[in-house]
């Protein structure tokens, strides 16, 4: 499966600043290999049942990635900065990077609070458990800068875990291993984070940093010829005019932990279902997951035919098949998702990944998570303080 190389562009006012982002695998594929991939996901649904005026900038970060991979982004902490890159997460709310007392960090950057005029001791510990224990050390407050060639984002005063301790499946080893990391960047609610600490995007807005509380995410559409290096962009503080159109419509977050809210209905060709469900915005899954039965169903509809390999469940289609579009309800409103953005090739002649795949969620919150195909076909803006989440097409889908 081919990687992806992933670039990053920070927009304010009308300069603009790019940024070279570094291919990784998701998180899901690394605990998929050190076996720890079922523990995650029953951690993740335990957390699900845990419900815990302006002239300032509007800022723009293009972005790559789809499928088995995740976005990643530079960052620098301290003064002077302290350069990292972090994997974006859409599914926690805590940013860590290795500490430089780490002894199981080799490989990846450190970060050294010694040599930053503007940190400040925090001397709590820290402790992120997803399905084991990966990541143990202590919280620190810093300055967090997203940094480019002539503009910068600073957020100062944020607090941030530094590890002493993480798992090896966690981050990579920058000389190993090209798919490294240094720590994580979580985006979602502040209901997540651990020991209640607060996003730096929170922190961003309750400092006044942005013209909007909210980020939209787009993602450039593909083919199924592609090298999947799509580039999209994260607009921080406002909508994306330039690549989406105008905002549809609203849907209110049936939970302020994820980006979760209620979907009415799916369909496809002959199958429908109006059931109802909680729903999952998570533009880093690589596809449209749901209940077997309904996704089986679905998958009938239209001519796949499911198979398995281990916990990771999909259907495969020819890649020269035209299946009709997936219709999403949510609100009074109907999201199409087209054929274009649900086959991926999957390196068999002839065989394509169809991008609705069964997940089973323990009965636990969320039913369905809508990932790349769909924010492909429609932009994704998270807004935090109102707390709900709005749609826009996504311009070429």
């Amino acid at each position: 499966m081919k990687l992806l190389v992933l670039i990053a562009l920070i927009d304010v006012a009308s300069a603009a600043v790019q940024f070279e982002i570094t291919k990784v695998a998701s998180l899901r594929t690394r605990l998929k290999n050190s076996g720890l991939w079922t523990n995650h996901r029953k951690y993740k649904e335990v957390l699900r049942v845990q419900n815990k005026p302006s002239n300032l900038a509007t800022i723009h970060q293009p972005i790559n990635g789809i499928y088995e991979f995740g976005y990643v982004a530079n960052i620098t902490i301290g003064t002077p900065g302290q350069p990292f890159v972090v994997y974006l997460d859409f599914l926690s709310a805590n940013l860590w990077v290795p500490d430089k007392s780490c002894k199981t960090c080799q490989g990846v950057k450190m970060f050294d609070q010694t040599k930053s005029s503007t940190y400040v001791t925090n001397g709590q510990s820290l402790t992120i458990q997803d399905g084991g224990a990966i990541v143990n050390g202590f919280l620190g407050q810093d300055t967090i800068t997203f940094v480019g060639t002539g503009a910068s984002l600073v957020v100062p005063k944020t607090v941030f875990g530094q590890a002493t301790s993480v798992d090896s499946n966690t981050i990579g080893d920058s000389k190993t291993d090209p798919q490294f990391f240094d720590g994580y960047l979580g985006l979602a609610f502040q209901s997540l984070a651990v020991d209640n600490v607060v996003p730096p995007l929170m922190n961003a807005i309750n400092q006044g940093l942005f013209d909007n509380p909210y980020f939209t995410v787009y993602l450039q559409g593909k083919g199924i010829d592609s090298d999947y290096a799509p580039r999209g962009v994260f607009t921080y503080g406002g909508l994306d005019t330039q690549n989406c159109g105008s905002l549809i419509a609203w849907q209110p977050f049936s939970s302020a932990t994820y980006f979760q809210f209620r979907m009415a209905s799916i369909a496809v060709g002959s199958y429908s279902s109006s059931k109802g469900w909680d729903v999952i915005s998570d533009p880093g899954a690589a596809g449209i997951f749901g209940p077997q039965s309904i996704t089986d169903a679905m998958a009938k509809a239209i001519g796949a035919t499911y198979e398995a390999d281990g916990d990771y469940q999909y259907y495969i289609i020819d890649c020269n098949a035209s299946p009709p579009p997936v219709k999403i309800g949510i609100g009074s409103n109907t999201y199409t998702v087209t054929n274009k953005q649900l086959k991926f090739d999957n390196g068999v002649s002839g065989q394509c990944y169809w991008e609705v795949a069964p997940y089973d969620f323990g009965g636990f919150g969320a039913s369905w998570v809508l990932g790349s195909p769909f924010v492909v076909q429609y932009c994704n803006t998270y807004d935090l303080s109102g707390k709900r989440v709005g749609f826009s097409p996504a311009n070429g889908a």
